[in-house]
C-alpha cells in the first residue's frame, strides 16, 4: 500500500470533517539505529512510522467549545472517516474545555503557509552512521568492553486547521552513547561518553573513545567515601539533566495556583533574583546547532500547552535572565486569565552567562571535590520546592590538590535546581550537551560546567 503523503492527508481530514473547527497533525518518523555490545556489532536497522491525530472541536462561543481527540497509526487511507467520526464523538460527549480560545489563524497568527508543505519527505538510514563504524571497530580492539548504540531519527511534522494554517517542520535528532568497562567481568569500572548530532557528521569518535579511556585510567584507584555534602564539579550532561525538570515545572498557571515551585504569596517569583552570577536559562527555537519546531504543535492541552495554540510561533523565552527569574510558561488562556505574556515551553534548553572555562580548568582550582560523570533515574521529591533525587552513575571522581586522584563509590543525591542555580559559586563556558536521563525525551541543550560548594550525597549508592 503507498503512504499517502502527510501533507495530503491532513487536506483529506479536514474535508471530511463535520464539526465546527478541526485540527489535524501528522507526524513521520524515519529512524536508523546502531547497537553493539562486548566489542561487536549486534544489531542495526531503519524504520518508518506514521502517527495522526484529528481534534475535533464543537463551538457553543469563541471562549466556550468541547474537544475531542482521537490519534491512528493506519496507513490506509479507507480509515479516515471513521477515525474522523471517532474524534466527532469525543468532542459532542466531552465536558466544556477549561482553556477554550478561538483557533489561530494565518494572519492573526503571522503563521504563513509553509512552503514545504508538499515537498519530498526526508529519510535516514543506516548510512548516516557511516562515518563511526570504521573508529568504532578500532576502538573494539582494545582490552576495554565497548557497549551502546547510535541513534538517528527524523521527525516530519505536518499541522493543518480548518482556520487554514498549514505549518511543517523536519525535526533531526541524533545520538551516540558509550559505555566501557574495564577490569573483572563481576566488578569492573565503568565509564559513559555521548553526544547529541543532527547528522552524524559532527561526532568524533575517536575524541570519545580518548575520554573514555581517560575517565577509565582514573579507576586505578578506589576510594570509599561516606554521604555527605562535597563540592562537586558537574559537567555540562548532569547539569542539563537537573535543569530539565526545571523548565517542565514552569507553568504559570500552576505557579499562580500555588502548587508549584515558582509560586509565591498573592502571585509568582517572577522578579525574584536566584544568583548573582549572570546567568541566563532560555530555549530559543533558532539556537544555532540545537534548532527545534518553530510553531506549536499539541492534539492535548496541559498547564504548558495548549491545542487552542496550535500553529502559534514559538520564539526565544528567557526563564532566567542575569540571575532573575524572568518567564514561566502561559498559554493564551493562562495569559489572558493572569494578565500576562504569552509564552510556550521550548523543545531545547540552554545556560549562558558563565566564564571562559574549561572543567579541566576548574579541575585544577579545586582544592578537594568532587567530579560528576551523569546522573541517572532522577524523580521529582517535593513540588513546592522542586526537590529532586537521583542517583549518580558511571564515574563519580575524587579531586585532590587540582588533579583526578581515585574512583569513589557512587551516592544518591537531593538537590533542587532553583537551590542549586542559588548557591553555584562558579560556571564554566557552555558547550552542547547530552542529558543522560532525559534523552529519550529531550536532547537540545547546551549547558556549562557548575560548581556547587555543598552538593548533596544523602546517602551512598551500591549501583555501578
Amino acid at each position: 500500500m503507498t503512504i499517502i503523503h502527510g501533507g495530503e492527508l491532513v487536506e483529506r481530514v479536514l474535508a471530511a470533517a463535520r464539526a465546527d473547527e478541526t485540527i489535524v497533525i501528522v507526524t513521520d518518523a524515519s529512524e536508523a539505529a546502531l547497537r553493539w555490545a562486548g566489542n561487536s556489532m549486534t544489531s542495526n536497522g531503519a524504520t518508518v512510522l506514521r502517527s495522526w491525530a484529528v481534534v475535533s472541536i464543537l463551538r457553543d462561543g469563541p471562549r466556550s467549545a468541547r474537544v475531542g481527540s482521537v490519534t491512528s497509526t493506519s496507513v490506509d487511507p479507507g480509515a479516515i472517516e471513521a477515525v474522523v467520526r471517532r474524534a466527532e464523538d469525543a468532542a459532542a460527549a466531552a465536558e466544556p474545555a477549561a482553556d477554550a480560545m478561538p483557533l489561530l489563524d494565518p494572519e492573526s497568527s503571522s503563521a504563513r503557509t509553509d512552503p514545504e508543505w508538499a515537498g519530498t519527505v526526508p529519510e535516514t538510514g543506516i548510512e548516516v552512521f557511516s562515518g563511526l563504524t570504521g573508529d568504532l571497530s578500532a576502538g573494539f580492539d582494545d582490552a576495554d568492553r565497548l557497549y551502546g548504540f547510535a541513534h538517528h531519527i527524523l521527525h516530519t511534522t505536518w499541522l493543518g486547521t480548518a482556520t487554514g494554517i498549514r505549518r511543517r517542520w523536519t525535526q533531526p535528532t541524533g545520538t551516540i552513547e558509550i559505555n566501557g568497562k574495564r577490569g573483572r567481568e563481576a566488578d569492573p569500572d565503568s565509564a559513559w561518553v555521548g553526544a547529541p548530532t543532527a547528522d552524524f557528521a559532527d561526532i568524533a569518535v575517536t575524541s570519545l573513545l580518548g575520554e573514555l579511556s581517560r575517565r577509565l585510567d582514573w579507576c586505578t584507584r578506589r576510594v570509599e567515601l561516606p554521604a555527605g555534602r562535597y563540592e562537586t564539579l558537574l559537567p555540562p550532561s548532569a547539569v542539563a539533566d537537573l535543569l530539565i525538570p526545571m523548565l517542565w515545572s514552569m507553568s504559570g498557571r500552576g505557579a499562580h495556583e500555588g502548587h508549584t515551585a515558582f509560586s509565591h504569596a498573592g502571585g509568582t517569583r517572577i522578579g525574584e533574583r536566584l544568583t548573582d552570577l549572570p546567568l541566563t536559562l532560555y530555549s530559543d527555537p533558532a539556537a544555532p546547532g540545537l534548532r527545534c519546531r518553530p510553531f506549536v504543535a499539541t492534539s492535548a492541552s496541559s498547564e504548558l500547552l495548549s491545542l487552542f495554540d496550535n500553529g502559534m510561533p514559538t520564539d526565544r523565552v528567557d526563564w532566567v535572565r542575569s540571575g532573575t527569574i524572568e518567564s514561566l510558561v502561559y498559554p493564551r488562556s493562562a495569559a489572558a486569565q493572569f494578565d500576562a505574556s504569552v509564552t510556550a515551553p521550548g523543545d531545547n534548553l540552554l545556560l549562558t552567562g558563565g566564564a571562559d572555562t574549561t572543567l579541566e580548568q576548574m579541575v585544577a582550582r579545586t582544592e578537594r571535590g568532587l567530579l560528576l560523570t551523569c546522573l541517572w533515574y532522577i524523580r521529582e521529591v517535593d513540588p513546592a520546592t522542586l526537590l529532586q533525587t537521583g542517583l549518580t552513575r558511571d564515574g563519580v571522581y575524587l579531586v585532590e590538590d587540582g588533579e583526578v586522584t581515585a574512583v569513589v563509590n557512587n551516592f544518591r543525591f537531593n538537590e533542587s535546581p532553583l537551590d542549586l542555580l542559588r548557591r553555584v559559586t562558579e560556571a564554566g563556558a557552555t558547550e552542547i550537551t547530552l542529558p543522560r536521563e532525559w534523552s529519550d525525551w529531550f536532547t537540545r541543550t547546551a549547558m556549562p560546567p557548575l560548581r556547587i560548594p555543598d552538593f548533596h550525597m544523602s546517602s551512598v549508592s551500591r549501583a555501578t
